[in-house]
C-alpha cells in the first residue's frame, strides 16, 4: 500500500462527498417536511451547475476514469472556480493520472495564496515523491512538521521511507508520531503494525491488525498479517482461515498465493499447496519465487521431472539464483546425467565460486570414465587453493587418484575439522573417492557417519542418502 494511492484516494473520496453534500443543500429549496413529501419530483428535476458538475466528477471517479474526470475542470461552472478545496481535488486528480507538472503548477497556486494550507502542503510532499524532486519533498516536509511535528502524512511519508531502508524501529518511530495526530489514520495503524510484526513484537503487531480490521473490516493486507501471525504460532488452521479472507478482497495478489501454499504445506496439504503456488505463476509467471516453492514441493514427493523444469523457470525469470542451478546439478547427477550435473554445477560455480561445485564437476567427468578431463578440471581447482587446507587435499586426492598416504593425512584431517558441515561434506567426496574404486563398504560407513549429522546443512547430506540405496 503505497503512500501516493491511499492519500489520493481519501482526499478524492472525501472531497467529493463533501462537495456533494454541500452543493445539492444549496440546491434545496427551503420547504416544510409535508410539502418536500409530497412534490419530491420537483426539487430533484431543478439542479444546479454545481451539482450537475459534483455528480459527473463522481460518477468518472468511481468508474476510475481519470481522464473524463480531469476533462471536467474545463468547463467547471463559473461559481466554483475559486473553490479552494476544488482546486485542490482537482490537483489530486492530476497527481493520480500522474501529470506532475500540472498537479505542480496547480497547488503552488493555492500555496501562494495560503502558505498554511496543511491538505497544500501534504499534496506538495505528495507531488515532490511521485516526481522525485527531493528538494520540493524536503520543504514541503519541514513546513508541515514545523507547524505540527504529529502531521500524519509527514511521519507517515518518513515513516515509509525508513521501511524501505529495513530500519524498521526508525519507521515504526515515525508511524507512531503519525497515530499522535490523528488515532485513526488507516495508513498509520498499517505501518505501526507492519513494523511491530518486522520487530518481533507479535503480540503489539497483532492487536494494531486487529485494531485496523475494526476500522476497515475490508483491508486485505491486514488479514494476509493476522494469517502471518498465526503461523508464526504454528497455528496453520487459522493461517489459512485469514490468508483466505485477503484472498476474497484481493483475487489476485501473487504474494497472497505464496502464502496459501506454505499454509496448505505445512498442514499436509501438498496437491492444495501446489495448486496455490501454480495460481501465483499464473498471476506472474516471470517472478521466481512460486517456482521456487513448487520445485521444492515436486523435489520432495520425488517427482524429479517436474521439479527439474521449476528449477529451470528459476533460472530463466532469476538468472543469478545459483542454488537454483545447484538442485538442478544434484537431481541431474542423481538421475545419472552426468553432462547435465557438470553443466549446472559449473553454472553455479560462475555465480558462486565454491570447492563443493567443483568437486562435483569432478565427480561428472569421474562417472563418465574421463580421467583426462577430471585431472585437467583438478589442476585449474587446485591452483588458487592453500596446500594444507582439506579442500586442496580432497581435489588433490581425485587428481592423483590415491596414495595410502593421502587417504591417511585425509582421514586424519576429516577428524580434527571443527566445522560440522565442513566435515560431513567432505566425508561425502572422500566416500565417493572410495566408491569409485569399488571399495563400497568403506564409501557406505562414511555415508552412515554422514546420515548421523543431526541438523545438515549441506546439500551432499542428500547424495549420501541416495549413495546408500545403491
Amino acid at each position: 500500500m503505497t503512500i501516493k494511492k491511499f492519500n489520493i484516494s481519501c482526499i478524492t473520496v472525501c472531497m467529493v462527498t463533501a462537495f456533494m453534500a454541500a452543493n445539492l443543500f444549496a440546491a434545496a429549496p427551503t420547504s416544510s417536511e409535508s410539502e418536500l413529501s409530497a412534490a419530491p419530483s420537483a426539487a430533484s428535476s431543478e439542479k444546479s451547475p454545481n451539482v450537475i458538475f459534483v455528480e459527473k466528477l463522481q460518477d468518472a471517479l468511481s468508474s476510475n476514469d481519470i481522464q473524463s474526470a480531469i476533462a471536467l475542470f474545463e468547463n467547471l461552472p463559473a461559481s466554483l472556480e475559486s473553490d479552494t478545496d476544488l482546486k485542490l481535488l482537482h490537483a489530486s486528480i492530476l497527481l493520480s493520472a500522474g501529470d506532475y507538472s500540472k498537479a505542480k503548477t496547480l497547488n503552488n497556486e493555492l500555496l501562494a495564496s495560503n502558505s498554511d494550507n496543511i491538505e497544500a502542503l501534504e499534496l506538495a510532499a505528495q507531488i515532490a515523491i511521485a516526481s522525485k524532486n527531493k528538494t520540493d519533498e524536503k520543504t514541503a516536509l519541514n513546513a508541515l512538521l514545523a507547524k505540527n511535528p504529529n502531521n500524519p502524512t509527514a511521519n507517515i511519508i518518513k515513516g515509509n521511507q525508513q521501511a524501505l531502508k529495513k530500519k524498521y524501529k526508525l519507521a515504526k518511530n515515525y508511524y507512531l508520531k503519525a497515530l499522535t495526530g490523528d488515532s485513526t489514520n488507516l495508513e498509520a495503524i498499517f505501518g505501526y503494525a507492519q513494523m511491530s510484526y518486522y520487530t518481533d513484537n507479535l503480540d503489539e503487531a497483532k492487536r494494531y491488525f486487529q485494531r485496523l480490521l475494526e476500522l476497515d473490516p475490508y483491508n486485505a493486507q491486514a488479514y494476509a498479517y493476522m494469517g502471518k501471525l498465526a503461523a508464526d504460532d504454528e497455528n496453520y488452521y487459522e493461517a489459512i482461515i485469514q490468508i483466505n479472507k485477503a484472498l476474497e478482497l484481493d483475487p489476485n495478489n501473487y504474494d497472497y498465493y505464496i502464502d496459501l501454499g506454505q499454509y496448505k504445506r505445512y498442514t499436509g496439504k501438498f496437491k492444495e499447496a501446489e495448486v496455490a503456488w501454480s495460481k501465483a505463476i499464473s498471476i506472474d509467471p516471470n517472478y521466481f519465487l512460486a517456482y521456487t516453492y513448487r520445485a521444492g514441493l515436486y523435489d520432495e514427493q520425488n517427482m524429479f521431472k517436474e521439479a527439474l523444469a521449476d528449477y529451470h523457470k528459476i533460472i530463466e525469470t532469476n538468472p543469478k539464483y545459483y542454488y537454483s542451478w545447484e538442485e538442478i546439478g544434484i537431481l541431474e547427477f542423481h538421475l545419472g546425467n552426468w553432462a547435465g550435473a557438470r553443466n549446472a554445477f559449473l553454472k553455479a560455480n560462475s555465480i558462486f565460486n565454491s570447492t563443493a561445485y567443483q568437486l562435483m564437476v569432478i565427480l561428472t567427468y569421474l562417472k563418465e570414465n574421463n580421467l583426462f578431463k577430471a585431472k585437467e578440471y583438478a589442476q585449474l581447482a587446485m591452483k588458487p587453493l592453500d596446500r594444507n587446507s582439506l579442500d586442496y587435499k580432497i581435489i588433490r586426492l581425485f587428481h592423483d587418484q590415491g596414495g595410502v598416504n593421502a587417504e591417511n593425512a585425509i582421514m586424519k584431517d576429516l577428524d580434527k575439522e571443527t566445522d560440522k558441515n565442513k566435515r560431513g561434506k567432505m566425508m561425502y567426496y572422500f566416500a565417493m573417492y572410495f566408491d569409485l574404486k569399488g571399495m563400497n563398504q568403506i564409501a557406505r560407513e562414511y555415508f552412515v557417519k554422514i546420515q548421523k549429522m543431526q541438523s545438515p546443512m549441506f546439500f551432499e547430506y542428500r547424495l549420501a542418502e541416495w549413495g546408500m540405496e545403491q
